[in-house]
């Protein structure tokens, strides 16, 4: 498929699961019928409480609450849903931050554990550390999808933070479009979302797909929303405005091949080259 119609889902996430998901599938939904091919929910997407309560509800991929409402919707409407972020159980009562994604089957065809976790000290009631109830995942874990003929790399929010989880995705497994579903902080999201965002896009030259948390979820969490859909020359193509909506847009295989073709980048990568090469380490 020459053109693949994404759709950034972006939410303002409480404690209130039930009421999460059903604003979750209503968005989705919204976004089938402006015509998405594949649809991308934030971080945190059935639960955004209280510092440690998402543990509590920790399942596993296979008895998820978070994910069987998307099944169906995948299923009846040959779409691919990427569920953000959801807390799965892990071992030692600790849990997984992970990115699961659902294909036109309605079946899990793959599962993202964030690897980078959000462990900072910003400042008076800034304090995050993720890693109390998180284990990272897999450093080897390099998810990179097909939806209808384009390669989708998952990741998670701190991620977008380490550009060699990126590089690795386009150069080893073709990625043509990276995913960056996430809850950015209103403090680190004024002054670092979309510069980060684009400058993956710019160095990767691929389509960046970024739904965010927005807004206030309780009273010591504001995310700062700015979903968006950045092209590979680093532009920002599509926007969701304030509150709960989508940012929606067509990825365009020649677009992208057009842009490596005449800056060439990825192809004079030669430090990664020699790298993979064992040359240097």
């Amino acid at each position: 498929m020459s053109e693949l119609i994404v759709a950034a889902v972006q939410m303002t996430s409480t404690s209130d699961v039930q009421d999460n998901l059903h604003r979750a599938k209503s968005l989705v939904m919204r976004a089938i019928d402006r015509g998405a091919h594949l649809l991308v929910l934030p971080e945190n997407f059935g639960f955004l409480g209280g510092e440690g309560e998402a543990k509590k509800h920790a399942q596993s991929l296979e008895k998820s609450s978070f994910i069987n409402p998307f099944r169906e919707i995948s299923a009846r409407y040959g779409v691919t849903c990427i569920l953000g972020g959801l807390p799965e159980m892990a071992d030692h009562g600790k849990m997984f931050n992970t990115c699961a994604a659902i294909g036109p089957s309605g079946d899990v065809i793959a599962a993202y554990r964030k690897i980078h976790l959000f462990d900072v000290d910003l400042g008076p009631g800034q304090v995050m550390r993720e890693s109390v109830d998180v284990c990272s995942g897999d450093l080897a874990a390099c998810s990179v999808i097909d939806v209808q003929g384009w390669r989708v790399a998952l990741s998670i929010c701190y991620d977008l933070r380490f550009p060699e989880l990126y590089r690795r995705a386009v150069l080893e497994q073709g990625a043509e479009v990276l995913l960056v579903p996430a809850a950015f902080t209103l403090h680190t999201g004024k002054d670092h979302w979309e510069v980060l965002l684009r400058a993956r896009a710019i160095e990767n030259q691929c389509y960046v797909v970024a739904p965010g948390q927005v807004g206030r979820h309780n009273d010591k969490r504001i995310s700062w929303g700015k979903s968006m859909v950045v092209d590979p020359w680093g532009v920002v193509i599509a926007q969701a405005s304030e509150g709960e909506g989508i940012a929606i847009a067509a990825c365009d295989r020649n677009s992208l091949n057009d842009v490596r073709e005449r800056l060439p980048a990825l192809k004079h990568a030669r430090l990664w080259s020699a790298m993979m090469a064992g040359k240097i380490s």
